[in-house]
């Protein structure tokens, strides 16, 4: 004591004068220790038992999920030291650090993207006030800097004892999914239940992946079903993977568990844009913008009637045969995904004669227009593989609305201002003819291969009616072959702009791509086109 009176007589310091700076120090101390409390509560989540819950059933945690999907150490988390308002029902007397999800930004590949994840460890990953304010703000800041907004989707739907509040938070977000519609890619990932106005905010974005067995979408689950319908169905069969993939179309593809889901969404995270603003990533190819290939000079059949697989011509085509193709086990008679032509990402469209001939129906239309669209919105260049011989025909279609769905291709293809080339490889007939990208729908390069046909109908039909109640028609459709069987009548009219071989296609769809690149094409001044919807 004496020493230390020394010293601070001779550093003019007193003992009292230390009192505020001990004080702190112990305050700092203890505010670190609850910092460090309520971070690892955090990071638990609902708790070990309930993490173990998910485990058994075959699922990965929030936060697993996020390390998955992220390149490692590159997570930036908001907001983890949220918890809810509410009070009533006893809630308030249960909380949990962050509450039921967990946002941030991060890399995927080196390049951004913002996420949220919700933790069903907590109160069953239900959607409260907070959870959606949490939600809204990544989403603001994603449209504010330009990056693509991811959502794993793992919730029971509104939290009840939040009653309003939790149905305005859903509101919130519904509101942004549209403001961020078209500015910068939305992507939701199903990896739990998904029902009520829950399934909403995933149906406003952009793709939506499922995991098989463990995901479901539906507005009402089977015992409500059951008691307004009498219907008694499984939740699989009512909203699981199968159903939205290959019945309602509503969900683009589906994957065997998390870890596959995840992966492969980096994967597909590589082919798209991060905003309207910036181009798709372009990656180092080894494989040559000029290579000929020569299988697709006998890729088509010699009978015009005769199946062949259009995603066979693509793959050929586009670099190291990488293909991602969205819905492919919906509408089968259209195909769409994502490839790369010299590096550079591009949008694939082409009728699958494999399937239904071909033929445009209500939901290869739909399947099609929402691609092309998304495609358009991002910068994407679309190539078209046309092989068509019309629209479905049949009461089902008509009833069905085929006229107005139809139409929306038709449209989406009008729009467009992106470079878009188009190919016609063997039939193209009619109305499909034309809203198959074709030159009068200002598509830029049009070509034909030699086996292509461009007629308003088949050789047969059209027979049957220029020369109604007349024998020895084999002769007449011969002579229809000749002048429409071909790709000439199209030709002459300047309505393509090359009839090329099949084997220099990929060289001149690269070449084309490259010319196109900096294309400035602009629509009249609108507040919006009325798609009919």
């Amino acid at each position: 004591m004496l020493l230390l009176n020394h010293i601070l007589r001779e550093s003019r310091v007193t003992f009292r004068s230390l009192q505020p700076i001990y004080r702190l120090s112990t305050v700092t101390s203890s505010v670190k220790e609850r910092i460090e409390k309520k971070r690892s509560s955090a990071l638990l989540g609902g708790g070990i038992k309930r993490i173990e819950q998910q485990h058994k059933k075959g699922k990965l945690t929030a936060r697993e999920r996020i390390d998955l999907l992220l390149d490692p150490g590159s997570f930036v988390e908001y907001d983890m030291f949220v918890e809810h308002t509410c009070n009533d029902f006893g809630i308030d007397k249960q909380k949990f650090t962050g509450d039921s999800v967990i946002t941030g930004h991060g890399f995927i590949h080196g390049r951004k993207a913002f996420v949220f994840s919700q933790d069903f460890t907590v109160f069953g990953g239900s959607l409260s006030s907070v959870h959606a304010k949490k939600i809204c703000k990544i989403m603001d800041a994603a449209t504010s800097v330009g990056a693509p907004v991811i959502g794993l989707n793992d919730s029971g739907g509104a939290r009840i004892q939040e009653g309003v509040d939790s149905l305005a938070g859903y509101a919130d977000i519904f509101l942004r999914n549209v403001q961020s519609s078209g500015l910068v890619p939305q992507i939701s990932v199903i990896m739990g239940p998904c029902a009520g106005g829950a399934v909403y905010s995933p149906a406003i974005t952009d793709f939506i992946f499922m995991v098989k067995d463990t995901s479901y979408l539906f507005i009402t689950g089977p015992d409500v079903v059951k008691a307004v319908t009498n219907e008694d169905v499984t939740q699989e069969e009512l909203g699981g993977a199968k159903t939205h993939t290959s019945v309602s179309g509503v969900a683009h593809r589906a994957y065997e568990n998390d870890v596959d889901m995840l992966l492969q969404l980096r994967r597909f995270y590589d082919f798209l844009p991060l905003s309207n603003k910036e181009p798709a990533p372009i990656r180092q190819c080894d494989d040559p913008w000029n290579r000929i290939v020569h299988s697709l000079d006998s890729i088509i059949p010699l009978e015009s009637t005769t199946p062949y697989n259009m995603i066979d011509v693509v793959l050929e085509i586009i670099d190291e045969q990488d293909f991602f193709e969205i819905m492919p086990d919906f509408a089968k008679n259209l195909i769409v995904g994502f490839a790369r032509m010299n590096g550079e990402t591009v949008g694939i469209v082409g009728n699958n004669p494999k399937y239904a001939a071909g033929c445009l129906d209500i939901n290869s239309s739909v399947k099609g227009a929402r691609f092309v669209r998304f495609c358009d919105a991002f910068n994407i260049p679309l190539l078209t593989f046309v092989d068509v011989p019309g629209f479905l025909p049949g009461t089902a279609q008509e009833y069905g609305g085929i006229i107005r769905h139809g139409a929306k291709l038709l449209y989406a293809f009008a729009e467009a201002t992106v470079p878009k080339i188009t190919i016609i490889t063997r039939k193209a007939y009619g109305g499909a003819y034309d809203v198959m990208s074709s030159k009068h729908l200002k598509a830029d390069v049009n070509y034909a291969w030699p086996t292509a046909e461009v007629a308003v109908m088949g050789a047969k039909g059209a027979v049957s009616i220029l020369y109604r109640g007349k024998e020895n028609t084999a002769q007449y459709e011969q002579e229809y072959m000749e002048k429409f069987g071909n790709p000439f009548p199209v030709a002459v009219r300047g309505f393509i702009d090359d009839i090329i071989e099949p084997n220099t296609t990929r060289m001149r769809i690269c070449r084309d791509l490259n010319l196109l690149r900096n294309k400035k094409t602009l629509n009249p001044p609108k507040k919006h086109g009325n798609i009919p919807l």
